[in-house]
């Protein structure tokens, strides 16, 4: 199992690499498929995910809310440290480091974010981003079932630390498997009453919600890997043209 793993990200990450290499001006070479799916997750949403999450914003407290995603955050921290010592970022990996501790042990297992109140500076760092910090395009834009935009590369990425930093995947991996759906499917309904406003807004705001959607997370992403500092050229470059960030 672990071996097909293994197996399954090095084609993800050359093919990442590959599209990375390549020149494509367009930027989603993909759409009819991503459409297909948008609306297929659109439709699921409006049906019964956003409804739920919608349910649960009003009928849990403020602070329970706050408290459960604090937790799923804490649990983040791992997979941003890791990520912070692949791309050197040192001072970043001792700082998320210790917010992880903070909040592991005085904030009840991150349920109190106590690094913050402290002024902890937080960081976001994934395996996408790593990539791109060294250089790997983003490949092909993709629309993931229930999960939404995403890219080759942070697909790569998105497999990468799901099975080698993510403490809830080995729930699952020492058989528990109920308690590990059990808290996939609390983390999925958390992350989505956290973009309900978001949500509303892309539907308001946007004559075609998938074209908002997506130029929306390609330039996120981009400015996360920049560490927040995107070229005013953005939008004139090559789609898999994002050079890495300088070391800090």
């Amino acid at each position: 199992m672990r071996t097909k793993l293994i197996i399954a990200i090095a084609g993800l990450l050359t093919l990442s690499l590959l599209s990375g290499c390549a020149t494509n001006a367009n930027k989603d070479p993909l759409e009819g498929l991503n459409r297909g799916i948008y609306k297929f997750n659109d439709v699921a949403d409006k049906a019964i995910i956003k409804p739920v999450a919608t349910a649960y914003k009003a009928v849990a407290p403020t602070p329970i809310r706050k408290g459960i995603n604090n937790f799923f955050s804490n649990l983040n921290s791992i997979t941003t440290v890791f990520n912070d010592l692949l791309q050197f970022k040192f001072t970043s990996a001792f700082t998320d480091a210790g917010r992880f501790v903070i909040n592991s042990t005085f904030g009840i297992a991150g349920i109190f974010d106590v690094a913050s109140m402290d002024k902890i500076a937080i960081h976001k760092e994934d395996f996408g981003q790593t990539l791109g910090f060294w250089g790997v395009g983003n490949g092909a834009y993709l629309v993931l079932p229930f999960l939404g935009p995403s890219s080759l590369r942070d697909v790569t990425g998105l497999v990468f630390d799901t099975s080698t930093t993510d403490p809830v995947s080995y729930v699952h991996n020492i058989g528990e498997v109920r308690m590990y759906n059990q808290i996939r499917i609390a983390q999925f309904i958390d992350k989505r009453t956290e973009l309900l406003a978001a949500s509303d807004l892309v539907d308001e705001a946007s004559l075609d919600p998938y074209a908002f959607m997506r130029d929306a997370y390609l330039q996120r992403r981009a400015n996360l890997i920049q560490d927040g500092y995107v070229t005013q050229d953005f939008n004139k470059d090559d789609f898999n043209d994002e050079s890495p960030a300088p070391a800090k």
